[in-house]
């Protein structure tokens, strides 16, 4: 199962995001644990995934959140903005996991 940290401002929007991440994991018969969290909350929560994502309005935070995750050897990634407002689930879970193999 991969194992996959959202990270935004509030943690709201990105769990429509994941919603449609884990639909299109589900389509293609991908196990999947997707989950969102506010930035206050990525420290605590990093350790336990395989990758990190960041929403695009707290990109501004990439390079902090790569120190923390780096102790874990995780990644840490922007999810595009235009990926991101337009909620492309299916497009940005593939660039993940291609990023995670």
């Amino acid at each position: 199962m991969k194992k996959i940290l959202l990270a935004c401002a509030a943690g709201m929007s990105t769990s429509l995001l994941v919603t449609k991440m884990e639909k299109a994991a589900q389509a293609k018969g991908i196990e999947v644990k997707i989950d969102a969290v506010p930035v206050d909350a990525f420290a605590d929560k990093v350790s336990q995934y395989e990758i990190a994502l960041l929403g695009p309005q707290v990109k501004f935070k990439k390079d902090e959140f790569q120190k923390i995750a780096d102790q874990y050897g995780i990644k840490v990634l922007v999810i595009n903005s235009m990926d991101y407002g337009l909620m492309k689930g299916e497009k940005i879970l593939e660039e993940t996991l291609k990023e995670m193999q």
